[in-house]
């Protein structure tokens, strides 16, 4: 337990988390631009046993849209590569300097740089899923509900196979944190920083992953998201998870804590059954 309580927080959680990731099964492409700012960069973790034309998950790691690195979420990459998927994991414009929606945007060019690179790597852009945690997993559901980022860049929701959202915020109105108030500036764009405000039924299959103790993004999110996107006559699974918190949620990623929670088989199982079912 008091090696769970070590890697459950923030930022020591992710120095112990990736020291105590193994550095074999996969190999590491660092670096890569996927635009010309200097936060416009990614990853790619490649599993050596993965198969053919691999599913590609593009993950977006959380901060409150105003911290965190890549370099934070070998673990991520490594668990991922570990169940054969190819993940990329990129950077973002945060808070200062950009606001929203710069952090959405840069989303989409990664999305789809991964989309047109896929193949490079062993992957089927046919296959291609976002992901995130916390504010990674609102970019991500902002890619898969608001059409309009993805389109900037050539692609559609139409060419995204799944959304996995770890205990995202997807309707969080009205915006009452001081903090967050600037990020999300004017009041009147608020409603188009929700997810859930897009939902009309053309979203890509969903799994919504949730803490029932997260205090930090209520599950209430995940909740709402899921019905709406089944009322429209969309797909999401939604999974809460009991006793878990809002660190607690992606905790079992890191290798030493696998055993902790089933959290990495569901979101590779769901991304392994889309894609199954997507060949047919």
């Amino acid at each position: 337990m008091s090696l769970l309580t070590v890697l459950a927080s923030a930022c020591s959680g992710q120095f112990w988390a990736n020291t105590l990731t193994p550095p074999w099964g996969y190999d590491r492409h660092a670096d890569i631009a996927y635009g010309p700012l200097d936060r416009q960069r990614l990853d790619v973790y490649v599993p050596h046993d993965k198969v053919a034309d691999a599913p590609v998950v593009v993950f977006f790691y959380g901060g409150s849209w105003q911290t965190g690195s890549r370099q934070g979420y070998r673990f991520v990459g490594q668990a991922l590569a570990s169940r054969g998927l190819i993940a990329v994991i990129p950077d973002y414009r945060l808070y200062p300097p950009t606001t929203f929606p710069g952090f959405v945007e840069d989303g989409a060019l990664a999305t789809a740089w991964a989309y047109r690179h896929a193949a490079d790597y062993g992957g089927d852009s046919a296959k291609l899923f976002v992901a995130g945690h916390s504010a990674g997993a609102h970019i991500a559901a902002l890619l898969a509900t608001d059409g309009h980022y993805l389109a900037d860049t050539g692609l559609s929701i139409r060419d995204l196979a799944g959304f996995v959202g770890m205990a995202g915020p997807y309707d969080f109105l009205p915006i009452t944190d001081p903090a967050l108030k600037p990020i999300f500036a004017p009041e009147s764009a608020w409603p188009s920083s929700q997810p859930i405000h897009f939902v009309d039924g053309d979203e890509p299959p969903m799994l919504l992953m949730h803490g029932s103790a997260d205090k930090t993004v209520y599950p209430k999110n995940s909740r709402n998201l899921a019905q709406k996107v089944n009322d429209s006559g969309g797909s999401a699974i939604l999974e809460i998870y009991p006793g878990v918190g809002h660190i607690g949620l992606i905790a079992p990623l890191a290798a030493p804590l696998r055993m902790t929670g089933s959290e990495l088989d569901d979101f590779a199982d769901f991304v392994k059954q889309v894609s199954t079912d997507s060949q047919r």
